[in-house]
C-alpha cells in the first residue's frame, strides 16, 4: 500500500511497521522506533507502492500527534503526486500530566496515515505553503526595504544635482 523513510534515520519502512486501526487508518509509534526523541526526526518520505491502487478522488494523508496534542496534518500523497518529503512540525507536547499505573506502556509520539477524500483536504504540503508565505512576507520586506533605500538615494543624487548646478565642483 504505501512506504515511507525517514531521510538519515532509517531504512524504507512498509506499512506492517504501522499498527492498523481500521481499513483507513495507521499509526506507527515513535516510541518504538526512536524512543523519546521523536522531534528529532524532522523530514518523513511518504510513497504509495506499485501495487497500490488509491482511487483518483483519494489522498493518504499525514498527521503527526506529540505526547498530550492533538493530531496535526502534514501533507498528502495521490495517484497524481505518489511520493513526498514532509517536514514534520511536531507540536509542543502538552503541558498536562497524565497519570498512568506504572506498568504502562509512555505516552509517545505517533505519526499516523489516514486514507482521505481529497477535495476535503487543505493542501497537500502544508509546511511547503508556510515556506512560500515565509518566503512571501521576506520578498515583500526586501522589495520595501529597496523602495526606501531607492528614495534616500534619488533624494542624494537630487542634492548633489543641485549643489553641482550652482557651480561647485570642488569633489
Amino acid at each position: 500500500m504505501f512506504g515511507v523513510v525517514f531521510p538519515n534515520r532509517s531504512f524504507p519502512m512498509d506499512i506492517s511497521a504501522f499498527s492498523q486501526i481500521d481499513t483507513s487508518h495507521w499509526v506507527l509509534d515513535m516510541n518504538t522506533f526512536v524512543g523519546e526523541a521523536y522531534d528529532q526526526i524532522r523530514e518523513m518520505c511518504i510513497f504509495l507502492l506499485n501495487n497500490f491502487t488509491l482511487p483518483p478522488d483519494k489522498a493518504l494523508a499525514v498527521y503527526i500527534q506529540s505526547p498530550g496534542s492533538q493530531f496535526l496534518f502534514c501533507g498528502a500523497v495521490t495517484l497524481a503526486r505518489p511520493s513526498a518529503v514532509l517536514t514534520l512540525p511536531w507540536p509542543e507536547p502538552s503541558g498536562q500530566m497524565q497519570l498512568m499505573p506504572t506498568d504502562s506502556a509512555p505516552v509517545s509520539a505517533k505519526i499516523g496515515v489516514s486514507v482521505e477524500d481529497l477535495a476535503s483536504l487543505q493542501s497537500l504540503d502544508v509546511t511547503a505553503e508556510k515556506r512560500i508565505e515565509r518566503l512571501a512576507l521576506k520578498v515583500d520586506s526586501v522589495s520595501q526595504f529597496n523602495m526606501k533605500e531607492n528614495g534616500r538615494r534619488h533624494c542624494c543624487r537630487r542634492e548633489q544635482l543641485v549643489v553641482r548646478s550652482r557651480g561647485d565642483f570642488s569633489n
